[in-house]
């Protein structure tokens, strides 16, 4: 697999780059529409989204770093280089949830209002994002078969650049790619068409459908990052999935009627949301 998409001899230009770009650019573009529908500032959304592209990518970079530090302890000037890979998603989750709160609370916006429209375009980002692991042979399951990859319908390219150091393994970032795909999908239908959303219930959703696949998903992947015997995604999908299901009941509360995602917009001095 090639890494590189464009060699113009003085710079390199890989896949993982241009599908981190595109990941970006599609998940701020399915926020702007949102946040314009919802007749929230472009100041405020542009503002937002440059602090959480920003620190969204260092969180990721230190998270990924930290569990994997005796590989950059000796060349600390590897940790500088993104383009190879390294970026966990769920350092960005992390660190963009802070930044997010800290901004909302500055700017007195609702903070489960601003969450529930940022994991959409967030979700759709990650399906997206996941290609650029393929391109860097990361991110796969064990090994198995020619016979089985075919056999689950998986498009020839994908299976091809998954015979890696001379063996075929399970693609696990096309897994994570798709269920995503399905969840961005799901929260578009349930935040157009369900007349009962409450604020932060997108939320509370996204947090449940991603982290139940990559519970699962992580169980298959030979290059986990690691907390003594454990899997730091697996331990991290069962704090966020149980958050999401306790936002999700806490949201409920009340009347069918009450702090509705599609009802009258409140600031943050108007509503205790969170």
């Amino acid at each position: 697999m090639n890494r590189i998409a464009l060699d113009l001899g003085f710079i390199q230009i890989y896949w993982y780059s241009i599908f981190m770009f595109v990941s970006i650019l599609v998940g701020s573009l399915v926020c702007y529409f949102e946040m314009k529908k919802r007749g929230i500032s472009d100041t405020f959304l542009t503002n937002l989204i440059f602090y959480n592209v920003i620190f969204g990518i260092i969180g990721a970079r230190l998270y990924y770093v930290f569990f994997n530090f005796d590989v950059y302890k000796n060349n600390p000037v590897e940790i500088l280089e993104i383009w190879n890979g390294g970026l966990a998603i769920h350092g960005a989750i992390i660190t963009g949830a802070i930044v997010t709160f800290i901004y909302c609370k500055k700017q007195k916006q609702s903070v489960l209002e601003i969450f529930d429209i940022i994991v959409v375009g967030l979700i759709i980002g990650q399906a997206i994002g996941r290609w650029g692991n393929f391109f860097n042979s990361e991110a796969y399951g064990a090994v198995t078969t020619l016979k089985t990859l075919q056999s689950q319908g998986i498009p020839k390219f994908i299976i091809d650049g998954m015979y890696i150091m001379g063996a075929y393994h399970q693609p696990t970032f096309f897994y994570e790619s798709v269920w995503n795909l399905f969840g961005f999908l799901a929260m578009v239908i349930i935040r157009r068409f369900y007349p009962y959303l409450k604020i932060g219930q997108l939320t509370a959703f996204y947090l449940m459908w991603y982290s139940t696949a990559r519970f699962f998903i992580e169980g298959m992947r030979t290059d986990s990052l690691m907390l003594s015997s454990f899997k730091v995604a697996q331990i991290v999908s069962v704090v966020l999935f149980v958050v999401g299901i306790i936002l999700f009941i806490v949201r409920g509360i009340g009347s069918n009627f009450d702090n509705l995602y599609n009802g009258k917009r409140v600031q943050e001095s108007e509503s205790n949301t969170l």
